[in-house]
């Protein structure tokens, strides 16, 4: 599993293709993709939105299903953690949701990129 993330708009999905390998073709839309979908994709992106549809769906994602059956994903996701905290209560808890289930990936993962204008820098090379 990898994990690249970034703030929006930076470039994050270009990157992942560009330096694993992956055509278009097999990236797949976490903001309105199959829930089943990340089981079977090379690159899911929007993986922050996918973590919104499962909260929304009363869902849990099970790290360890997917890091069994699709140990070799790459993880697309927008960093939520800075700026302002959000009124609404179920953005601030998707947004915990989503900070906490990185951090979990990030463990989990082989490798971990950080995007800023398009350039990555690795966090983490297991």
């Amino acid at each position: 599993m990898i994990l690249v993330t970034g703030g929006c708009f930076q470039g994050k999905k270009d990157y992942a293709c560009e330096t694993f390998h992956i055509a278009r073709e097999e990236t797949v839309d976490g903001a309105g993709c199959p829930l089943e979908a990340i089981f079977g994709a090379r690159l899911l992106y929007h993986f922050h939105e996918y973590i919104r549809r499962m909260l929304q769906a009363d869902q849990e994602l099970d790290l360890e299903k997917l890091q069994r059956e699709n140990p070799d994903i790459v993880l697309v996701t927008n960093e939520l953690g800075y700026g302002v905290v959000p009124i609404d209560r179920f953005d601030r808890e998707y947004r915990e949701k989503t900070g906490r289930v990185c951090c979990e990936v990030a463990k989990r993962a082989s490798e971990v990129h950080r995007v800023v204008c398009g350039i990555g820098t690795v966090i983490k090379h297991a």
